[in-house]
């Protein structure tokens, strides 16, 4: 298990670390900003590809066969990016790391549900909340540090041993813990999934930079193409139940869907704030890459040193008396920032405010992570793990577009009669509203949280 969660944490990291190192990659390679984003859309378009796949690849190949080919992919793309003589070599390097980050998540979730007893999953999934939450939150500040004193290729030369190291050690110590069954893969549902996740994660990762005007499609078009795939693709998977690539009948279990849409919600204000609170201290109160880093680092630290204890505490109270608080604190945080971020704000304000933020998410994350997966039956583990890693995706993407948009939106209109950096941080103003706003009604929703019943049977 150790072994899986450092693994996890190292690919998982590797979701965020691009984005402070764009102005430095525009400039060495010669393209555009939107040409340069796409180093982080790829990577969120393999990621939604991929891990609707990953349920299948779980129930039918042994799970260290799937942590070899899940390393090795991550291992070998991070040797071609960091090589990568031209802009299309780095692109394909992520892709092919995005294959690995895909499916190490859905594996190590699989892989608790089946070798922890129920009573201490609650301390183990804290320790996966880690992964989770945290090494996105960090990267950032880790690229940071390194493109302080490096170039850019060593974000990727200093994984790379690691994740040689745990390929080498992973082929020997990870143990095949689940039976795995000849199912069927279905090519349909699978460019079906194809379409419905990666159109709506493009589309909506694209909307901030339509409201800018530097996007070669409208949003509008990918998001339909996977509006209508998803409703093609859901009906499939119903009409197919025991040979469906993604089981839905996981959402059959309330516990399950309570919890997954509070997850939802979770990633939203988790990843619009990651985007957001960047461009405020870099563009309104004039910090540079570093500093940005470092002040969003204290947050990330939080929510890891609080992610075991709150585990614990799932295993001896349950999940109620943690969300509801947790989803209080994150809107109460939200709602403050909404109000306290302007032209003049005191760095110490908004680091105590982005620590409020993830005390609140970090009592969210654990408890419902483990109450919905442990509310399934075991046969659909590693179905329920693969559309968690769906969701937080779609669901990281669709917070993105949020706060870009309205923060877009508003400071576009408001530039024409205030300053550029207080029509930007009018723009902040209305996009973290937004997502308070969102976070008062997760405070509702948290108090239908329930301990999730022992299955006997899978």
């Amino acid at each position: 298990m150790a072994l899986l969660v450092g693994a996890a944490f190292v690919v998982i990291l590797n979701e965020t670390v691009m984005g402070v190192a764009l102005p430095d990659l525009m400039t060495e390679f010669d393209v555009a900003a939107t040409t340069a984003q796409w180093l982080t859309t790829a990577f969120l378009l393999t990621m939604a590809v991929v891990i609707p796949v990953s349920g299948w690849l779980l129930t039918r190949l042994p799970l260290r066969t799937v942590f070899v080919a899940a390393m090795s992919s991550f291992t070998l793309g991070t040797a071609i990016a960091a090589a990568a003589p031209v802009f299309s070599v780095l692109i394909a390097g992520r892709v092919v790391q995005a294959v690995g980050t895909a499916l190490m998540m859905p594996l190590l979730m699989t892989t608790i549900l089946n070798v922890v007893p129920a009573e201490r999953r609650g301390q183990m999934m804290g320790t996966v909340s880690i992964v989770i939450s945290v090494a996105p939150a960090i990267g950032p500040t880790v690229s940071g540090l390194v493109l302080d004193r490096l170039s850019w290729r060593w974000i990727f030369l200093l994984v790379l041993p690691i994740a040689v190291a745990a390929l080498a050690v992973g082929a020997t110590w990870v143990r095949n813990v689940t039976e795995p069954r000849r199912t069927p893969l279905d090519v349909p549902s699978v460019v079906l999934s194809a379409l419905a996740f990666g159109g709506l994660i493009y589309g909506l990762s694209s909307i901030g930079e339509s409201a800018a005007g530097h996007t070669p499609v409208a949003p509008w078009m990918p998001i339909t193409v996977g509006a209508l795939s998803l409703a093609a693709f859901v009906r499939r998977q119903l009409a197919l139940r025991e040979r469906a690539l993604l089981d839905l009948r996981a959402f059959a279990t309330p516990a399950f869907s309570i919890a997954v849409a509070l997850v939802s919600v979770s990633m939203m204000a988790l990843f619009g704030t990651l985007i957001l609170l960047p461009i405020y201290l870099q563009d309104v109160l004039g910090r540079t890459t570093l500093e940005t880093g470092l002040m969003l680092l204290p947050g990330g630290l939080v929510m890891g040193l609080l992610a075991p204890l709150v585990g614990r505490l799932f295993d001896r109270v349950g999940p109620r008396p943690l969300v509801a608080p947790g989803a209080a604190v994150a809107s109460v945080a939200l709602w403050l920032m909404s109000t306290v971020l302007d032209t003049g704000t005191a760095v110490s304000t908004v680091i105590a405010v982005h620590v409020l933020l993830t005390v609140g998410l970090a009592f969210m994350f654990t408890p419902l992570m483990t109450s919905a997966l442990g509310s399934l039956p075991a046969r659909l583990y590693s179905h329920g793990s693969a559309i968690v890693g769906t969701v937080q995706q779609v669901a990281g993407a669709a917070g993105t577009a949020l706060f870009i948009t309205v923060m877009t939106g508003v400071s576009t209109s408001a530039a024409s009669g205030t300053p550029t950096i207080e029509a930007l941080a009018d723009g902040v103003h209305a996009a973290i509203t937004w997502g308070a706003v969102v976070s008062s009604v997760a405070v509702v929703v948290a108090l239908l949280v329930r301990r999730p019943r022992p299955v006997v049977v899978g």
